[in-house]
């Protein structure tokens, strides 16, 4: 009964840290964030909360697969589990960070330091559970978008930029 348990809080943990995220930031999405400009390949609004649903329901249970694998946590675990939570606590500040504080310039180099976190983990989960690494597949492709829209949102919007205001 108890790997149960492991199972659903290994799941949950991601939505966590993304549900707080969107909650102590949603005042900002309708105002500041539909003012700047953004490229024409930009999801919709309401595109974001049911993939980010999927995408931390599949690496939150990948993770769990690498840590029943490596037997709880051991040294073997130390890596791969770290550069997950590592690359975790990078993607729940990307909404803080963009959002809350309107730092386009610290967003950026967070979500760009997040993808290397996240390609590490990929990488390292690969040797040790094959459909762990699989199912980071798809949060990577989001990653993807969501680095080249946090490019093209700090290129296109100079303005929002620290030491850039009138």
């Amino acid at each position: 009964g108890r790997m149960w348990a492991y199972t659903v809080g290994f799941t949950v943990l991601p939505h966590v840290g993304g549900f707080l995220g969107w909650f102590l930031n949603r005042k900002e999405i309708p105002g500041w964030y539909e003012k700047l400009k953004k490229p024409s390949w930009c999801p919709s609004r309401r595109v974001f909360p049911v993939a980010w649903t999927m995408l931390y329901t599949g690496m939150g249970y990948a993770s769990y697969l690498v840590w029943n694998d490596l037997g709880g946590c051991s040294s073997k675990a130390i890596v791969p589990l770290g550069l997950y939570g590592a690359q975790l606590v990078l993607n729940w500040a990307w909404p803080p960070l963009f959002f809350g504080a309107r730092n386009l310039n610290m967003a950026l180099l967070d979500i760009l330091c997040l993808d290397g976190l996240a390609i590490g983990t990929l990488c390292s989960w690969y040797r040790i559970n094959r459909l762990a690494a699989l199912l980071l597949l798809p949060y990577l492709g989001w990653l993807a978008m969501a680095t080249c829209l946090t490019i093209r949102i700090w290129k296109d919007n100079p303005e929002q930029k620290p030491g850039k205001s009138d």
